[in-house]
């Protein structure tokens, strides 16, 4: 199946517990107000890539405890979520997945994926609401679902919110994690692509 993708990092510790491999789905319709990943809105953006390549590639990547999807909306290319997440989670790797959704929208909606999802992190980023006490989220509406017994609230005190520099081969700088991005680049007096 084709499906949409902003980024791939396949060795990443900011996007979750451990070291995980991370896809970034292209296509968000929510465009919330002091949304950091404006890139990953466009529904026609992004390069095309086919599960079964993904799943072979996450599946031969060694070191990784499991696989984080964002966005952009993952839940926009729901079939491609579900197929990566199903073949992953069977697998043994956790699995982490990210939504501007609420949690009763997805059970609503996509209840058939939740049995391969270890931690779902819901809601919109609302920039009044800014607040990066806890990880991985960047205000405080957006809620932790623990789905299975892989994680629970001890991920509170024993990860923090950080960031990561990569540098792509052509030169782009991208920075990942969680974290004030905007105080980062006026620090560093650079343009940072999210």
């Amino acid at each position: 199946m084709k499906f949409r993708v902003y980024q791939i990092l396949k060795n990443t510790k900011t996007e979750g517990p451990g070291t995980r491999y991370c896809i970034w789905f292209q296509g968000c319709r929510k465009h919330c107000k002091g949304c950091f990943a404006k890139a990953t809105w466009k529904l026609d953006g992004g390069v095309i890539k086919d599960t079964k390549d993904i799943i072979e590639d996450i599946l031969n990547t060694k070191n990784i405890e499991g696989v984080t999807f964002l966005g952009g909306e993952p839940f926009e290319q729901y079939e491609a979520l579900y197929e990566i997440a199903e073949a992953v989670y069977k697998k043994g790797l956790s699995v982490l997945c990210f939504t501007g959704h609420k949690f009763e929208h997805i059970k609503e909606k996509y209840s058939k994926i939740l049995p391969y999802i270890d931690l779902l992190i819901d809601g919109e980023f609302v920039e009044e609401k800014k607040d990066f006490a806890r990880p991985w989220v960047g205000s405080s509406n957006q809620n932790y679902h623990f789905l299975t017994k892989r994680y629970n609230k001890e991920i509170f005190s024993k990860y923090k919110n950080k960031i990561e520099v990569n540098i792509k081969k052509n030169g782009i700088i991208f920075i990942n994690g969680m974290g004030d991005f905007d105080a980062l680049e006026k620090k560093l007096d650079m343009l940072t692509i999210h």
